[in-house]
Order: C-alpha cells, then sequence, then structure tokens
C-alpha cells in the first residue's frame, strides 16, 4: 500500500477510533526504538510471519531518515542456508537484551515455546509490543498493545500499514491524556533530535 492509499484510508477511517490507536501504537514503537538507538526485533507465529510489515518498516525507515525502525525479522522456520535477512530464527529473541524492542505480530492468541521466549526476553529487560487479536498472556506482559480482534471493519493487515506509516512520520502526533513519566520524556526526546522543520 503506497502513501497515497494510507492517506485515502485515513481519510475514509477520521472519526473513528482506529486513527488515534494506531498512531499511539505507532509513536510507541518508534519512541521505544529511538530512543535506545535501534534493536527492533519482529515476529509472527508459525502460521503467520509479518513479511508486508518488516518491508513497510524498512522503507519507512528509509524514507522518514530513521534507520532503528528497520526490523530484524524472527522467522519460525529459519534456514541458515537463505539470504541474512531470513535466516534470523527465535534463538534471536532469547538473545536479546535490555534496550531493544521486540514486536509480536497474530492475528490468533499466542502459546508455547515463542510465549515462554517473549516472557523471558521481557524479564531480561526487552520492551514487548502485541499487535493482533488482544487477547491471551502475551497481551498482559506487554508494554503496549493495539488489539484487531477478528470480524472488525480493518483486518490485522491494513491496521500493519497504517502502523507502519504513521511510525516513519516525523512528527508523530502528541497523545493528549495521562502519560506515563517515561512515554513523556520519550516524546521530548523525539522532539529534540527531530531534524529542524524546512523552511522552504
Amino acid at each position: 500500500m503506497d502513501a497515497v492509499r494510507v492517506a485515502l484510508l485515513r481519510e475514509v477511517l477520521a472519526g473513528t477510533e482506529w486513527l488515534g490507536a494506531t498512531r499511539r501504537f505507532a509513536g510507541a514503537l518508534r519512541g521505544s526504538v529511538v530512543s535506545y538507538g535501534g534493536g527492533l526485533l519482529l515476529v509472527g507465529t508459525p502460521a503467520y510471519e509479518p513479511w508486508h510489515l518488516a518491508a513497510h518498516l524498512v522503507d519507512e525507515a528509509a524514507w522518514s531518515g530513521t534507520p532503528e525502525l528497520a526490523p530484524t525479522l524472527v522467522r519460525h522456520d529459519a534456514r541458515t542456508s537463505g539470504p541474512a535477512q531470513l535466516s534470523v530464527g527465535l534463538g534471536r529473541i532469547e538473545a536479546a537484551r535490555r534496550g531493544e524492542t521486540l514486536l509480536v505480530v497474530s492475528p490468533e492468541e499466542v502459546g508455547g515455546a515463542l510465549l515462554e521466549r517473549v516472557h523471558d526476553a521481557r524479564r531480561g529487560g526487552v520492551r514487548v509490543l502485541v499487535l493482533g487479536s488482544g487477547e491471551g498472556e502475551l497481551v498482559s506482559m506487554a508494554d503496549e498493545s493495539l488489539a484487531v480482534p477478528v470480524g472488525l471493519e480493518l483486518d490485522l493487515d491494513t491496521v500493519q500499514h497504517l502502523v507502519s506509516a504513521a511510525a516513519g512520520e516525523n512528527s508523530v502526533p502528541v497523545v493528549r491524556g495521562r502519560r506515563r513519566f517515561r512515554d513523556r520524556l520519550s516524546r521530548l526526546a523525539d522532539v529534540l533530535t527531530a531534524p529542524p522543520p524546512s523552511r522552504w
């Protein structure tokens, strides 16, 4: 989905909760990776790998001048004989350390080995963001989550387009209301490190 289609989609969704929700989640994602200098891991499930989101985040990272947004796609069926970007397995989550961010994308509840790895990473100081069904234990351990339950007007793929586009914006809209000190500090850091606006 290109920028024009995203703009049209935003126009259609004006007045709904989706624009604010996707921008808040994108702001949390961007603030997390920018404040720590990168280290974004992106993982799905054995049945759902978020290829499109990975590609769009790489594009947004390049277009926005925010290389920290470019994720490492972690795969359940990684093969060392393939290209480097396709050979990162679940062991990378185990190796994740404080300051890194793990974005889990799943249309259904996550369990088993992936849930255990995410739990261990969280205990080790990794920031966990969840985009998916909004159900299960994974959501309760997430620092930030955005629920996209099945049967709503938007599907998970469309929401991923909105999130990636918003994450690449040079000025993520300020979220009003109560925010944690860490969120406010992250926002301040984003503003202070942003390039000056063009005068032309």
